[in-house]
């Protein structure tokens, strides 16, 4: 096998471009549930800082990069809100599908809301923010996970439970 390719810091422009990436699809997704009225809107990104917090409680704590730059962004901030954990914990993890469920919920809603909308009275501002969120969601996220986050973390190679998963269920 050959050297390792994973960094102990991501240079701080991959982490800023996941987080913008993470931070504009919830606004993507608050921006078509506005169109149900702003307690809707807001509720759903209170709906995101909770999985945020979650995935930094339960995961980014037990990870190699919590107090580092990692590639998703969340290692420093994790460390600021949480007592860091044990990275052989997240080593030993493991995921299925339905434990995603939450993060899915985060297109799910708003993709379900712009379809409820363009039915009830059709926009093509809604049509535009639907093709913005799922630009986002897929391909904005899988290329920040296969192009540097996953590709050069330092986690993926001590063990990763989402690398299994999505490895063990690749075409």
């Amino acid at each position: 096998m050959g050297e390792s390719q994973s960094y102990e810091n991501f240079p701080l422009w991959m982490p800023a471009l996941a987080s913008l990436v993470t931070l504009s699809s919830y606004t993507t997704g608050a921006m078509i549930l506005a169109g149900f009225g702003t307690a809707i809107s807001v509720l759903y990104l209170l709906y995101c800082m909770g999985l945020e917090i979650r995935i930094m409680k339960r995961s980014c704590v037990n990870c190699y990069y919590c107090g580092k730059d990692c590639g998703i962004g969340r290692g420093r901030l994790a460390a600021l809100l949480f007592k860091q954990g044990d990275a052989k914990r997240f080593a030993q993890d493991t995921i299925a599908w339905t434990d995603l469920l939450p993060d899915f919920m985060v297109f799910l809603v708003p993709a379900l809301g712009a379809a409820v909308l363009m039915l009830h009275h059709f926009a093509w501002s809604t049509a535009v923010w639907l093709v913005v969120l799922i630009a986002l969601v897929f391909g904005g996220n899988g290329a920040v996970r296969s192009s540097f986050a996953c590709k050069f973390c330092k986690q993926r190679e001590l063990g990763c439970p989402a690398e299994r998963l999505f490895r063990n269920h690749a075409p």
